[in-house]
């Protein structure tokens, strides 16, 4: 601190606002494992307009350190009225989200009286030896002369966290990408952004991804249509179908490359009731044209006609290309029980032509599971508990716009610590899977239009802002978020736990979570405090380091 320049260095875990102080807890010391990424932050206030401000870091791990600046979104629907009071802010305005790389040619802008902060990522690989570390973050102005310095130390500790094992979806929007940059759908530049952006997702722990087999039949108005992404080609001839595969080989090759590890082919029915079929383009007799939509009924011959043919190939396809144990499939999102009956239908028709093969649907009515309609069942998070209680597995969960009252979500006016908790959640109770509909979703609610990421970011007044999407569409690739940044380390408190319960069982490792608890953790009841799971991380990495030593 100077009196040029107010600093301070908090953790990940806070939210400065340009208008509010700054009053989160110091942060000196903390510790990480050596294959962790570990992010904190430097809050800065200048009494007056600072431009070209220079940013450097000092220390022996400068090479694994990047620093972004926090930049401001805007929200006019932050909250929605029937929300809980767990959030930080319910008026509209400026939060702090979106992480901007810092412009070497401009530096920073520093805005006279308002707090802003840098995000500090240590990006730790393995091969910087264990030990303490002290990082400096120096802010020079143009001159060279050094307004203000911070530091903190960071310990390695010499183990590893083990490969994430929980299946992870955001789901992931080709259509959008092509829409935002202003390309042709698999174009050359369209595989290049969906390259980078599916890089950004795996290495923010998304390792299952949303395939479009045929265009995703998801947040789709009835009678509307969404841009074309079909990674199959359909050619008909009257009742019989050809099937081109070329697309879809290369997204594979493509995903391969990048880390993930698992496919979610796309839904076969229609979003809210399964009653008709997704968008499906077809060459017929030399002319490119739609042949199943919101005009199609499910149940009818035609469709049905069409899919046996289909899956048949398809199934072809994942055998030849050793896919087998890496394939999902989703039949229709969101059913409700008035749509149980219609749910069986296609329940017992997609089972009968993809035996061995997962079907995953975010359903929450323990019902469904019940009567034996789906096998891997998806539960939103504040409708968890019977699938719980039951002993439902595998066991999944999501949360999306509707899970705004106790349970753990990302909103931009949730507190982070809100965001994180939800790692110690998925390790308590096992579960294999989380899914979430919105990675970079950047058109109106029911995809109406296209919609600026960085002007709005509720989905046209539909979604507290936060849902809908992540990252936002850089000029040449993503640029991430801090609720992205922030779900990452609760992926890697799980991993901690998991690596833990390798020394001691996972009993130890539940009941050390809970020991200062008044109540034990559930999806709807756990600490809420910032101080209280920093601390528990501590304490977590304290034990795993005394037993990997031993």
């Amino acid at each position: 601190m100077s009196n040029l320049l107010n600093t301070v260095v908090i953790s990940s875990l806070s939210k400065v606002f340009a208008d509010e102080e700054a009053i989160d807890p110091l942060l000196k010391k903390a510790s990480a494992f050596s294959n962790e990424t570990y992010a904190y932050q430097i809050a800065y206030r200048s009494p007056s307009l600072m431009k070209a401000v220079r940013v450097s870091v000092r220390s022996e791990l400068a090479d694994a350190i990047s620093v972004r600046t926090v930049g401001l979104a805007p929200s006019e629907l932050p909250w929605m009225h029937d929300a809980d009071r767990h959030v930080l802010r319910t008026t509209p305005g400026l939060y702090p989200d979106p992480l901007y790389p810092i412009d070497e040619q401009e530096g920073l802008t520093l805005f006279p009286g308002q707090w802003r902060a840098l995000w500090v990522t240590v990006s730790l690989d393995g091969s910087q030896a264990a030990g303490q570390y002290e990082i400096e973050v120096r802010f020079d102005n143009e001159q060279g002369e050094c307004l203000a310095s911070e530091k903190m130390v960071l310990e390695i500790i010499g183990a590893m966290l083990p490969e994430q094992k929980l299946i992870h979806t955001e789901w992931f929007h080709t259509d959008c990408l092509a829409v935002q940059y202003g390309v042709e759908v698999f174009s050359e530049r369209h595989w290049e952004l969906i390259d980078r952006y599916v890089d950004t997702a795996v290495r923010h722990g998304v390792n299952m991804i949303l395939t479009p087999v045929f265009t995703p039949p998801l947040d789709t108005a009835v009678g509307g249509e969404r841009p074309t992404v079909q990674l199959v080609d359909v050619e008909q001839t009257g009742s019989s179908y050809r099937f081109g595969f070329d697309k879809l080989r290369r997204w594979v090759e493509l995903c391969d490359k990048r880390g993930i590890r698992y496919f979610e082919f796309s839904h076969l029915f229609t979003q809210w009731g399964a009653k008709h079929a997704p968008k499906i383009m077809a060459d017929v007799d030399g002319e490119y044209k739609r042949i199943f939509g919101w005009d199609t009924d499910a149940n009818g011959e035609a469709y049905r006609g069409f899919l046996e043919q289909f899956l048949r190939e398809l199934v072809a396809f994942i055998r030849e290309n050793g896919l087998e144990q890496r394939s999902f499939f989703h039949n229709s999102d969101e059913p409700r029980m008035a749509d149980m009956e219609q749910y069986q239908k296609i329940s017992e028709f997609t089972r009968k032509h993809l035996q061995g093969f997962p079907i995953i649907d975010a359903l929450s009515d323990y019902a469904f599971y019940e009567k034996g309609l789906v096998e891997r069942p998806i539960p939103a998070s504040n409708h968890i508990e019977p699938f719980i209680e039951n002993g439902v597995k595998p066991l999944w969960t999501y949360y999306c716009v509707s899970q705004r009252n106790l349970v753990s979500n990302r909103f931009f006016n949730m507190p982070s610590a809100r965001n994180r908790i939800i790692g110690m959640q998925l390790y308590k109770f096992g579960a294999e899977g989380f899914l979430h509909w919105g990675y970079n979703f950047w058109f109106s609610q029911y995809s109406r239009k296209p919609i600026n990421p960085f002007v709005n970011t509720d989905a046209n007044h539909s979604f507290p802002s936060g849902d809908a999407f992540l990252v936002y569409p850089g000029e040449e690739g993503p640029i991430e978020s801090i609720r992205m940044e922030v779900f990452y380390e609760a992926l890697q408190d799980l991993r901690a736990l998991q690596l833990l319960e390798s020394y001691i069982g996972k009993e130890r490792v539940v009941a050390l979570l809970e020991e200062d608890l008044e109540q034990p953790i559930t999806f709807s009841e756990y600490p809420r405090s910032a101080e209280w799971l920093l601390a528990k991380r501590e304490q977590l990495n304290r034990l795993i380091a005394q037993h990997a030593q031993s």
